[in-house]
């Protein structure tokens, strides 16, 4: 019996609900036909021109996202703009464009649960609680035993995939860690969390100069974390393949894929 566009997103509703996604957020079926039929789906972090050519030369019929297309509003989808015209491409294919973005993150096996599973952390907590037990933003755990700074650092460059920025750390390599918080994507606005104040490492993603520096200071005066900061792209990369995996066992007569392109938008760095 044939899964259609509707019945397809109900399962992705069913894992993560939108309801429970942040108020600033736009997860959801973004774009298709509710009737259309179908039998390949194609997961990616963004809605970036290579990804949506990959699923149109693919023939997908679902292109999931975890990043909403149209996260901010806009007021045309032209295709003299490169949001109109990637939507314009995966209509004229009839592919749709789904994102579960906010609402994936809170879940138990969501970005951030997924990284700390990776890290092997153990008593692991959401960050911040959700409305439901067991979800929320984030996860604060404790490695199984003690370790560094520094081999925490080398144990992500070899769990994420390799990116122009790679694992920066903010610390001595030798530091002593055991307690570990965590936020897949952009985190610096958890910096201030108790849990994150206690932990002997946060890693998170986009830490802008002034809070990471402010949060290293603090720490010299008076206890706090040291950072890792790692690429926004690969932190959440590592949680499709999870998603996928539950989408084959709610639907296994699809076929699903996972891209693996590169969409983390730095090419390259200049050390000096």
């Amino acid at each position: 019996m044939a899964v259609t566009v509707s019945e397809f997103n109900s399962v992705v509703e069913s894992l993560w609900p939108t309801e429970f996604a942040e108020g600033w957020d736009a997860p959801g079926l973004l774009s298709g036909a509710p009737g259309d039929e179908v039998r390949r789906v194609l997961l990616a972090v963004d809605t970036v021109a290579a990804t949506v050519d990959q699923a149109v030369t693919g023939d997908a019929d679902v292109l999931l996202v975890h990043h909403p297309l149209l996260l901010r509003g806009v007021t045309s989808v032209a295709e003299t703009g490169y949001k109109g015209s990637l939507l314009a491409t995966l209509i004229r294919a009839r592919c749709a464009l789904i994102a579960a973005h906010t609402n994936a993150d809170i879940v138990d096996d969501g970005t951030s649960a997924v990284i700390a599973a990776r890290l092997g952390l153990i008593d692991v907590q959401p960050l911040i609680q959700g409305a439901r037990p067991g979800t929320g933003l984030g996860r604060s755990g404790r490695l199984p035993e003690p370790s560094t700074l520094g081999r925490v650092a080398l144990a992500l460059g070899d769990l994420l995939p390799a990116t122009a920025g790679g694992v920066r750390a903010a610390g001595a390599y030798d530091q002593p860690v055991s307690t570990v918080t965590l936020c897949g994507g952009a985190g610096d606005s958890l910096l201030g969390e108790p849990a994150v104040r206690a932990s002997d490492l946060y890693i998170t993603s986009d830490l802008r100069h002034h809070p990471a520096s402010e949060s290293r200071e603090q720490s010299l005066h008076g206890g706090g974390p040291a950072l890792i900061d790692i690429a926004h792209w690969a932190s959440e990369w590592l949680w499709l393949d999870t998603a996928a995996a539950q989408l084959r066992r709610a639907l296994p007569e699809l076929e699903i894929a996972v891209s693996d392109l590169n969409t983390d938008p730095w090419d390259f760095v200049v050390t000096q």
